[in-house]
């Protein structure tokens, strides 16, 4: 994102009152030149060419303030910035520890009062800036959330891709038991880990668009009956009216168990494809069984591949 174009320009006479405020708030040379170092780090090549240590702090100022004011285009931004930052000062330590602090002190109260004053008056520019500079906060916040996000996913994606070549069977089950915690809630499924193991058999629940799921995952070398199916349209119908399920099966369904329950289902099934869309982002989890969901309300069906969203 680029700097927002300057829709209204900072009166001379705010500039005239920012150089004022920086050639006195400090006394000493040291403390001032890092402050000023620091108000500009993120713009250094302002300060380049200044002798901030050979030149007064005033024609130092001066002279970065010129900068400022005649590169208004690029630096609006910055000098809201560093005018705000000087008018919120309300001590001067620096100046409080001078012999003469009695006539520096109220020089710099009165300096930081009038590039407050210019401030407020320019109170729509600096709402702009600062509604810009949140702006900038949230994308970076958002970067951020997006790359953990994915590099979780890139890592659930190899872990699964591991447990295909497992040949402790009953050690992929646990495996498998980790992974589909780890990836419901990296969806913010609310994965409840209750699960009992048999012959690689997960049992549990999870919630998602304020519905409760039961959940049944198998990673067998075959597909899954329907007599699998059977016993788990038994075990929701036992969970209440409005229960649903989730039967994921890595290795598919035969198409027996698929053909029962093509008009009335009260699940939806996911299989290794489902999970390879979404471990390689084609798809979003979320989105997937929300798709899957609506299919089965719609149609009956309890099968919808990812393949068909893609």
């Amino acid at each position: 994102m680029t700097t927002p174009r300057a829709t209204k320009k900072i009166a001379p006479e705010a500039y005239n009152a920012l150089a004022e405020a920086l050639a006195v708030v400090y006394w000493n040379k040291k403390p001032w030149i890092r402050y000023v170092r620091g108000l500009f780090d993120s713009a250094p090549e302002l300060l380049s060419g200044i002798g901030l240590e050979s030149e007064t702090k005033r024609d130092s100022a001066d002279n970065i303030v010129a900068r400022l004011m005649a590169n208004e285009h690029k630096y609006q931004a910055l000098t809201v910035t560093v005018m705000l930052n000087v008018a919120r000062m309300d001590r001067f330590p620096n100046l409080e520890a001078q012999p003469d602090k009695e006539r520096f002190v109220p020089i710099a109260e009165a300096a930081v009062a009038e590039l407050r004053r210019w401030t407020e008056r320019h109170q729509e520019i600096v709402d702009e800036h600062e509604a810009y500079t949140k702006q900038l906060e949230d994308m970076a916040a958002q970067a951020e959330k997006t790359r953990a996000f994915a590099e979780q996913l890139a890592s659930l994606r190899d872990a699964f891709l591991m447990m295909h070549s497992a040949t402790d069977h009953q050690a992929r089950g646990f495996d498998f038991e980790k992974f589909i915690n780890q990836m419901f809630g990296l969806f913010d499924l609310e994965p409840r880990a209750a699960y009992s193991l048999d012959r690689e058999q997960i049992d549990g629940a999870f919630s998602f668009d304020t519905d409760d799921y039961v959940l049944e995952a198998r990673w067998w070398k075959t597909a899954m009956g329907r007599g699998h199916l059977d016993i788990f349209k038994a075990k929701i119908e036992r969970k209440g009216k409005n229960a649903l399920g989730l039967y994921i099966s890595v290795n598919g369904f035969t198409k027996d168990a698929l053909d029962e329950y093509s008009d009335s289902t009260p699940f939806i099934t996911m299989d290794g494809q489902d999970f390879m869309a979404v471990l390689d982002d084609r798809i979003r989890l979320d989105d997937l069984l929300r798709r899957k969901k609506r299919h089965a309300n719609e149609t009956g069906h309890c099968y919808f591949p990812a393949t068909n969203m893609l």
